[in-house]
């Protein structure tokens, strides 16, 4: 009944919005995002009640009931099959559906009394259009499969900080989350993944249609010099580009980023050939970072920036032997994080503080190689400080997003354990109410304890 009234809400605000004008060619941008806002909602109200009526027809056609499953009655093999045959959807995608119906709806034990549902924050998450079905499936597939291994308080926990902060996210930084969020659920399987995944590593070369063809499928552990070495050539060119004289002349540098990462893989192999000069990589580095404690012994995992995937220890104590890659040691005695108004730029060291705080673009997220750090309160103009708690990481785009339409940034707490929060302006959000940003924000697994 709750999930039917809300549904009933839903289409009353989509019928609210849409009032004022049936043209969408006439909309005001307000109206757009009201209209967006409305349909969004009303979508995901629909997924949680078809995700309810999944659910009962699965039930209805389980394999004990022979032919008096309604799947069977219907004349299909299964309810997957029914489904997908009835929604124009695939069967994956409807066993999928299934599955997150089955792990969301109420229950009863074997003398009929009701049990709450097997996973009830995303039941909920998902019966308050908190979070979407297809969100709902990775998180769900996550805990069946980490829940043996976790034990049963972990995984609720689990199941609490990944409903807590996917709302808001797109379904592929809820990917992220999940795939983080393994690593701490279950952190003794990281290790064989890995082993197994680096027995799959592959690289294909051939020639078709007169250009040559590179397939390559490589483990975390393989895979991160050369995707921190070329993302870090194409920020480099970035850069280049934009302090150019002329760019927009007909000598300007207008390759695409696909056409650059190729330029950049075939200049470092003519550089490994050569091994006569230095390449442009922006100061790229390969950090891993990893708990002394678990880097010392066979367990635990680490965390590689700019990828998702995990590695295990062990792969973090071959990779910590090679040159260009340095594990995550901050705040020694030798090192200065806060300078404050000595230095225009900041340290490499502060830059590796701000990567581990920060994991990134601290508002989209985008990898380490693809950022910049940029004062809060401006060096020149606020006589900003070159701190930890005057710094961020920023991408290209989201900085000139933050300083063009009036966003503010605000650090909450110190060093490597604060938390970026961005603020809108009033005319996006007329309550400015604050949005988490950082490793705070994707990463929920963070500052969260190892199991024993």
């Amino acid at each position: 009944m709750a999930t039917l009234t809300a549904l009933h809400e839903a289409m009353a605000r989509l019928d609210e919005a849409w009032a004022e004008c049936d043209d969408v060619l006439s909309f005001s941008r307000s109206q757009l995002l009201a209209v967006n806002g409305a349909v969004d909602a009303l979508k995901r109200r629909l997924d949680a009640v078809h995700v309810e009526v999944v659910a009962r027809i699965a039930d209805e056609s389980r394999r004990e009931l022979g032919a008096d499953s309604l799947a069977k009655q219907q004349g299909y093999r299964s309810s997957a099959k029914l489904i997908a045959a009835s929604t124009g959807m695939s069967t994956g995608d409807a066993s999928r559906l299934i599955t997150v119906g089955e792990a969301t709806a109420p229950r009863a034990d074997l003398l009929g009394a009701p049990l709450p549902a097997k996973y009830p924050a995303v039941r909920e998450a998902l019966g308050t259009g908190a979070l979407s079905v297809q969100g709902a499936a990775l998180i769900v597939a996550l805990l069946d499969r980490c829940r043996v291994a976790a034990g049963r308080e972990r995984t609720a926990e689990a199941e609490r900080r990944l409903t807590e902060s996917a709302p808001g996210l797109g379904l592929d930084d809820v990917r992220r989350l999940v795939t983080k969020a393994e690593a701490w659920l279950d952190p003794e399987g990281v290790e064989p993944r890995s082993v197994e995944q680096r027995a799959q590593r592959s690289l294909t070369i051939f020639e078709r249609d007169g250009m040559v063809h590179l397939d390559a499928r490589l483990d975390a552990e393989s895979a991160a010099p050369v995707i921190t070495a070329i993302r870090g050539y194409v920020t480099a060119a970035f850069a280049a580009r934009k302090d150019s004289a002329a760019p927009d002349g007909p000598d300007a540098d207008r390759r695409s980023v696909p056409m650059l990462q190729a330029d950049a893989l075939a200049m470092f192999c003519a550089h490994a050939l050569g091994c006569e000069e230095r390449l442009p990589l922006g100061g790229a580095t390969v950090v891993v970072r990893v708990a002394l404690a678990d880097l010392e012994s066979d367990a635990g995992t680490a965390a590689i920036d700019g990828l998702d995937q995990p590695v295990g220890a062990g792969a973090a104590r071959r990779m910590a032997a090679d040159g260009g890659i340095i594990p995550c040691v901050l705040g020694g005695d030798s090192e200065i994080l806060d300078w404050g108004r000595e230095k225009r730029l900041f340290t490499r060291s502060q830059r590796l503080a701000l990567v581990e705080r920060d994991g990134g673009c601290a508002m989209c997220a985008l990898p380490p190689q693809m950022t910049k750090a940029h004062h809060i309160r401006w060096w020149s103009r606020d006589r900003g400080s070159t701190d930890l708690d005057n710094g961020v990481l920023l991408c290209e785009t989201c900085h000139h997003r933050i300083h063009d339409n009036g966003w503010e940034i605000r650090i909450d707490g110190r060093g490597i354990d604060g938390r970026v929060w961005f603020v809108p302006p009033r005319w996006v959000d007329p309550e400015q109410t604050p949005r988490l940003g950082g490793r705070a924000r994707f990463d929920p697994g963070r500052g969260m304890g190892r199991v024993a």
